[in-house]
């Protein structure tokens, strides 16, 4: 209970949750008279580092470092606005279609959020759309990010769950798909019972031609990372790499990357890589002390006295997931809380790869949920927007991506049967 005590206090106070982690891993040793254990803890922050499959982080984040310094972003949101402008709320839906073809090449809300949020918010706003609106769709299109492969929350959760990646990869498409489907379904019925949606704006030519063609190369790279995976081609690391080289010579083929972008692009990404690989060993550590003394079957023993139903239990991991969402960030519920749990999936004949998708769906919700929410703020700095007004309109596709939730906790195959068409071939 100190333990606790001590991790939620320095979360509130501001603590790096590396710090906060590892604090609350130190205490719950001093309390529990595992202070032996401290002499350890070197040897497990290497060993949680020590996993090949930690090489594509910094593969995939440097995917979505070079995309939005070399203006590729931008191109895919060309082509979304020459396939579907034409529609009433077309440019809505061209919000949404861009952020899906995008997720597969970023990887990550955050950012995803950002870039999305300095184009089509002020865009929309010009085509007579509502700023609250315009604000909404790009943050629930944003959570597409860690879903649609490749995902950086799918290599998290293959990493502490002990997964392989390259099925966790192809699990989230059906999914992610599926929410594609629910916000698309929510901008209709805005524009036929709600407030309606300004008309669309159709472009045809050969410049439309030229833009499609040109907008849509960067979709080579999913498409090849997917295609390469789903093979046997390539594992999900040579596959980041594969990628990175692709748009790499797309941002010099366009012009719009120079040899001095290069250096603060590699290190932003060596900031993240450090960040997120800091965030697994710190919480290693915090694993290995629980699992020590037993805490791991204690939880067992107790979800297994609240349920025997995989999807009950589904859904209560679903509902502790959006509620730890609100205050910590998404990797580090993920890093945190699989481990933990874990042992009652197996016990519970529950596929891991299913349960995956559902924690990686679940804590994605939370980074556009109040109080921490950093989709909502990014949105309310782009837009100019109180917190209240962009949350309501969030609403409608919040309650729809909890629908999709509860559809795919419910229907593993949703999840398992692009994998398991991989496995036989």
């Amino acid at each position: 209970m100190i333990a606790l005590l001590v991790f939620f206090g320095l979360l509130f106070a501001g603590l790096p949750i590396v710090g906060t982690i590892l604090a609350g891993a130190m205490v719950f040793m001093a309390t529990e008279d595992l202070t032996v254990l401290f002499d350890s803890i070197p040897i497990q922050f290497y060993g949680a580092l020590e996993i090949n499959s930690l090489l594509a982080i910094p593969l995939f984040l440097l995917v979505g470092e070079i995309m939005n310094k070399a203006g590729l972003t931008q191109r895919l949101i060309a082509v979304a606005e020459v396939l579907v402008g034409g529609l009433r709320g077309g440019l809505a839906y061209a919000n949404l279609f861009t952020n899906a073809m995008a997720a597969s090449i970023l990887g990550s809300a955050v950012a995803q959020i950002g870039v999305m949020s300095k184009v089509m918010i002020p865009a929309m706003e010009r085509m007579g759309y509502k700023r609250e609106f315009s604000g909404a769709v790009t943050v629930s299109a944003g959570l597409l990010g860690p879903i649609i492969p490749p995902s950086m929350l799918m290599i998290i959760y293959g990493v502490v769950a002990v997964q392989p990646i390259a099925p966790l990869f192809i699990a989230g498409i059906v999914p992610g798909l599926l929410i594609v489907g629910v916000l698309a379904l929510v901008i209709f019925l805005h524009g036929v019972f709600g407030p309606g949606l300004p008309a669309g704006r159709s472009d045809s030519g050969k410049s439309s031609l030229k833009v499609v063609f040109e907008g849509l190369v960067p979709a080579v790279i999913p498409v090849v990372v997917i295609a390469g995976i789903m093979l046997g081609v390539m594992t999900p690391t040579e596959s980041g790499a594969v990628a990175s080289i692709i748009a790499l010579v797309l941002g010099f083929v366009y012009r719009e990357l120079r040899l001095k972008d290069l250096a603060p692009i590699t290190l932003g990404v060596a900031v993240n890589t450090a960040t997120i690989t800091g965030l697994i060993a710190a919480a290693s550590v915090l694993s290995w002390v629980l699992a020590f003394q037993g805490v791991p079957d204690l939880v067992v023993e107790y979800m297994a006295s609240l349920t025997d139903s995989p999807f009950v239990f589904l859904l209560l991991v679903i509902g502790m997931m959006l509620l730890l969402g609100m205050f910590l960030e998404s990797i580090s519920v993920l890093i945190v809380v699989v481990p933990l749990l874990m042992p009652v999936v197996t016990q519970l004949g529950i596929d891991p790869i299913h349960f995956g998708v559902v924690c990686t769906v679940a804590t994605v919700v939370g980074l556009v949920t109040p109080p921490v929410g950093p989709g909502l703020y990014i949105a309310m700095v782009q837009a100019d927007l109180r917190m209240g007004p962009l949350f309501k309109a969030t609403m409608p596709f919040l309650l729809a991506v909890l629908a999709a939730m509860v559809l795919i906790a419910a229907v593993p195959a949703l999840s398992t049967w692009l994998p398991a068409i991989m496995a036989q071939s």
